[in-house]
């Protein structure tokens, strides 16, 4: 018996509390872009050190990545609505902290309770999304939308950063928080339902530290990585947080009520969409920064400028997330998660063949191909791995989704980013820059953006043929990582035929995984 068909249909109050649970998602999406704009302002300000302002900007995401798990299972035990509404008052309070800071430690401070905040928002929404649409077609398309409010709220994020900062100063860009959360503070508590798991233990204090530490450790050694390249740091970090998740996988085994359920694990259809989410958003982060970079130091587009060229991409990716409701009316998830990976593995491709071409049209055309055929991978993904997980269990599973989304991200970053500075450097010999002095060629050498700073202190000539030197070889370290992504995204479609050809296709929505 097909028990999809038999799950109770969603209400008015469900599709209204839909739009409700999407307004902290695309504030947590906004919240991580617009602080880029506001750089300069802020450290004209506060004056940080370079060690500080990376602290600005980093503690942020390594707080969200290391208490995601703690966050949504802290969710299941006291209630994900009454989680939410505590996370809500804590980031609107910070953000208020964060406005109005007037030293980097002040700043560093609220930006970390930020992080601690914001981890309660994905889990605790996405877990009620998962007890609030019962039936599985509704829900893959609820799943969309919560999905598409990420990719609207990245797409906004810099325009309406871009418009505060023209008029006000810096710490506006925080202020864009509170009236969200009031709002959402003043009218959950009506339209949301409460839902616990009620047989749930005590949180394990220990499990909890081990987990923090373990993602913690690991982000940074990954971070480490993409910044300052291969050394004793990153290995030493990223080992000590692999064993660290070791010891927290063995104590959940052992434990009578475990922070996550380690039997979802033995499931290939949760492991496959875990590892399909972390490998998606491996190679969709990796191109979103190289081509930001690409648009303003390659094209010489303005941020704002390249800020709207970027728009049709996430308009493709809301597009995409919507679409894949009615994709999988019509045809298996699996089928349309490999379809939706070579549609992306063509769309790396063209933008590959687009930046040697430096066709700003094709770029755009390439990123918007790639970003649609990725945003129902990522919508399925999300949907099977907290379909698979019991609604009592549904916090953990959350969690468990946004943190292979998070690591998956910061891999990509890492990887990617190594890729494309070895080729740059490879390409940026000391035979290739005629007229740099000694003492500049490694800064030269370095980036794309030390190469235009040191530009800027030569002659004409020398200038410009060290200019058009360094865009080349960054469009080099663009091409090849274009096509490893491609590479990457045919393997996953690959994995994903090879699992569900051998054990199934998941039902629709993943209710038969739940089962």
């Amino acid at each position: 018996m097909n028990h999809a068909h038999e799950a109770p249909r969603a209400g008015r109050r469900e599709w209204i509390g839909l739009a409700v649970l999407a307004l902290p998602c695309l504030l947590y999406s906004m919240d991580m872009t617009v602080l880029n704009l506001a750089i300069p302002a802020l450290s004209a300000d506060l004056k940080p050190t370079s060690s500080q302002l990376l602290w600005i900007v980093d503690i942020y995401g390594f707080l969200v990545a290391g208490s995601l798990i703690v966050m949504g299972t802290l969710g299941d035990r006291i209630g994900r609505r009454k989680l939410l509404l505590i996370g809500a008052t804590a980031f609107g309070a910070a953000s208020v902290f964060a406005a109005f800071a007037t030293s980097a430690e002040m700043l560093i401070a609220a930006r970390a309770i930020l992080g601690v905040a914001a981890a309660t928002l994905a889990p605790s929404t996405l877990s009620l999304l998962r007890n609030m649409f019962h039936d599985p077609k509704e829900r893959t398309f609820a799943i969309g939308i919560w999905i598409s409010s990420y990719s609207a709220g990245a797409a906004i994020g810099p325009l309406v950063g871009g418009v505060l900062l023209a008029s006000f100063w810096w710490g506006s860009v925080f202020l864009i928080a509170v009236p969200v959360m009031l709002l959402l503070l003043a009218v959950a508590p009506f339209l949301l339902p409460e839902f616990r798991d009620e047989k749930a233990g005590r949180l394990d204090i220990l499990s909890a530290a081990l987990s923090l530490s373990a993602v913690l450790a690991v982000i940074y050694g990954i971070k480490h990585l993409a910044e300052h390249g291969a050394g004793l740091v990153p290995l030493v970090f990223t080992l000590a947080g692999l064993c660290l998740g070791v010891v927290f996988f063995r104590r959940q085994k052992r434990l009578t009520d475990p922070m996550i359920d380690v039997s979802l694990f033995r499931k290939p259809a949760f492991n496959a969409a875990l590892a399909t989410n972390l490998l998606s958003l491996f190679i969709a982060f990796g191109a979103f920064l190289f081509i930001a970079q690409y648009l303003q130091l390659v094209l010489g587009l303005t941020p704002l400028e390249a800020g709207i060229w970027s728009l049709p991409s996430s308009l493709a990716f809301i597009a995409g997330s919507m679409m894949t409701s009615a994709l999988t009316a019509r045809m298996q998830p699996a089928t349309v998660m490999v379809g939706g990976l070579l549609i992306a593995a063509i769309g790396f491709a063209a933008l590959a063949w687009a930046a040697l071409a430096a066709d700003l049209v094709m770029i755009v055309l390439a990123f918007t191909v790639f970003a649609l055929g990725l945003a129902p991978v990522f919508t399925l993904t999300t949907d099977l791995i907290v379909g698979s997980a019991p609604p009592e269990r549904a916090g953990a599973a959350s969690a468990m989704s946004e943190t292979s989304a998070e690591l998956g991200g910061a891999l990509g970053i890492a990887v990617l980013g190594s890729l494309v500075t070895a080729v740059y450097r490879s390409t940026m010999n000391a035979d290739a820059l005629p007229g740099v002095p000694g003492p500049l060629t490694e800064a030269a050498r370095d980036t794309l953006g030390g190469a235009v700073a040191v530009a800027a202190e030569l002659p004409a000539g020398p200038a410009a043929v060290l200019i058009d030197t360094a865009r080349a070889a960054f469009t080099s370290g663009l091409v090849a990582a274009s096509v490893a992504a491609a590479l990457i995204a045919i393997a996953t479609a690959l994995l994903i035929a090879r699992i569900f050809r051998l054990k199934g296709s998941p039902d629709r929505g993943a209710a038969a995984a739940a089962e």
